[in-house]
C-alpha cells in the first residue's frame, strides 16, 4: 500500500509558480483589491437579496442543484463555506461596482456607435490564384456551382470546409478595412466580387446583414469593455509589488 501524500500550502504556491500561472492570478489579485477598495469608497453595500441571487446563480452555472451538490464541489475545490460566501460577496461587489460606474453610459454609447456593432453573416473561401477566384466567382453567378460547393473544395482548413467557410456574425472590427467596405456595402444574400488583400484573394458570400440591439448580450460586452478600461487604468496608477517569498 503506497504511503499518503501530504500536500501543503506551499506545495500549492511552488505548483502555481511552476505552472507559470502566477500572472494570472496576481491579475485576478489585483481586480479584487481594486473593485473592494473602489466600492468602499463610493459606498457600496450588498443587500441580503442581491448576494443570495448571485449566490443562486453562482449555483446554476456550475450545475449544483442541491445542498449536497454544492458541499461536494466545495470538498472538490477545499473551499469552505465562508469562502463560498465570499465568493458570492465578491461577485456581488463586482456587479453593483460595474452597475454604479457604467449604467447609466451603456445606451447611449450604443447609439454613438452603432454601426460598430453592425453584424455581417457570410461565407468566405480565401484563394492564392486570382483568375481561379474570377473564374469561380463567374461559376457560382451563372449557377453552375454553389458557394457551399465550391468552399467544399477549395478551403484547407478541415473544420472552415466542413462549415463550408462559414465566417458566423462578423462585425467591422473583425475584417480587413478593404472587405469591411464591400461586405457592409452588401445587399444580401449577394456574392462578392474576389476582393484582393495581403492573406489572398477573398470571395465572400454575404447571407446577412444584421442590424444591432441593445440584448443582454451586448450590454454585458459593452458593460465588459468599459470596465476592462477602467481597471487598466487603475492598475496604471499604481504600482505592485507580489510577495511571494
Amino acid at each position: 500500500m503506497l504511503n499518503p501524500v501530504t500536500i501543503t500550502s506551499e506545495d500549492v504556491l511552488q505548483q502555481v509558480k511552476l505552472s507559470c500561472k502566477i500572472p494570472e492570478i496576481i491579475q485576478e489579485i489585483v481586480t479584487r483589491k481594486i473593485v473592494a477598495v473602489a466600492a468602499e469608497k463610493i459606498g457600496i453595500e450588498v443587500e441580503d437579496e442581491v448576494l443570495q441571487k448571485t449566490a443562486d446563480t453562482f449555483r446554476l452555472i456550475n450545475n449544483l442543484g442541491s445542498a449536497e451538490e454544492t458541499w461536494l464541489w466545495l470538498q472538490k475545490h477545499h473551499l469552505s463555506i465562508e469562502d463560498f460566501e465570499q465568493i458570492a460577496y465578491t461577485s456581488s461587489i463586482y456587479g453593483e461596482l460595474v452597475k454604479h460606474l457604467f449604467a447609466d453610459k451603456i445606451e447611449p454609447y450604443f447609439f454613438e456607435n452603432q454601426l460598430d456593432y453592425i453584424g455581417a453573416v457570410m461565407y468566405e473561401v480565401v484563394l492564392d490564384d486570382e483568375d481561379l477566384a474570377i473564374e469561380l466567382y463567374y461559376t457560382i453567378k451563372e449557377g453552375e456551382m454553389s458557394f457551399y460547393d465550391v468552399a467544399h473544395t477549395y478551403v484547407q482548413d478541415t473544420e472552415l470546409r466542413r462549415k463550408c467557410g462559414y465566417r458566423g456574425t462578423v462585425y467591422r472590427k473583425d475584417l480587413k478595412p478593404e472587405i469591411s467596405a464591400a461586405v457592409f456595402a452588401a445587399k444580401p444574400p449577394q456574392l462578392l466580387k474576389p476582393i484582393v488583400t495581403s492573406s489572398g484573394i477573398n470571395l465572400i458570400f454575404v447571407e446577412e446583414i444584421v442590424q444591432p440591439q441593445l440584448d443582454d448580450k451586448l450590454r454585458n460586452k459593452i458593460t465588459t469593455d468599459f470596465f476592462s478600461e477602467w481597471l487598466k487604468q487603475q492598475i496604471d496608477q499604481m504600482k505592485i509589488i507580489p510577495d511571494l517569498s
